[in-house]
């Protein structure tokens, strides 16, 4: 209580006090890009994946645009240690994501490689896919792919080196018959998800959706 008093907290766009579990204010929150997608449309995240790998469906829950709000908010997310903010965006992800009849049998993240995951101090994927699992009773696997190789932050990578993914990852487990959701932060090119794609798909009759938390057009 006394923190809060101190240390406030404080909408990641305009500053302005707001309460202890929020990230932006109402004002602000108009200005988060939502892309208002169809998880089971010919949407643009399903045909960028497309042209990439064989996918059923697919879903960006923000638009990631330069100075945009959502940009700021995965920023916070990744490197300020505010893991906190994978539970708002799970929240918002509930509120426009529906499986249907269609449901993916297990959700699983691109995972950091340890020594990464040990500067952080977290994965900013696990929070949001927890929240997911437990909402939609949909069970999770944060372990079923190994990063190989430590890599510096994707945003500070040029293209070329972010084009470089072979054999970057693993998977650990045998897994087959499944429809596995893969879940990542931000689609940029699309060449990591390629890669764990074909990871997945050649270890048996599996099939592949994608959730992002924000896609780069």
């Amino acid at each position: 209580m006394i923190l809060d008093i101190l240390f406030p907290n404080r909408c990641i766009e305009c500053s302005s006090i707001i309460e202890s579990d929020l990230i932006v204010c109402g004002n602000c929150m108009d200005q988060v890009h939502f892309t208002h997608q169809d998880y089971f449309a010919d949407n643009f995240v399903k045909q960028k994946c497309r042209l990439l790998f064989p996918v059923e469906n697919a879903f960006a829950l923000m638009k990631f645009e330069k100075q945009d709000v959502s940009r700021k908010i995965i920023h916070e997310l990744k490197y300020r240690s505010r893991e906190i903010i994978g539970k708002n965006l799970a929240e918002w992800t509930i509120n426009s994501l529906d499986f249907k009849n269609e449901r993916p049998d297990l959700f699983v993240t691109v995972p950091l490689h340890p020594k990464k995951l040990s500067e952080r101090g977290y994965n900013q994927l696990h929070l949001f896919t927890r929240v997911l699992s437990d909402f939609y009773n949909i069970p999770y696997d944060n372990e079923l792919l190994r990063r190989n190789h430590y890599s510096k932050a994707q945003a500070l990578k040029n293209k070329r080196n972010r084009l470089n993914t072979e054999h970057t990852f693993s998977v650990t487990k045998d897994v087959s018959e499944k429809h596995i959701l893969l879940i990542d932060d931000v689609f940029t090119t699309g060449n990591t998800l390629a890669t764990i794609a074909w990871e997945i798909l050649r270890k048996g009759n599996n099939k592949l959706s994608i959730l992002v938390m924000a896609m780069d057009e």
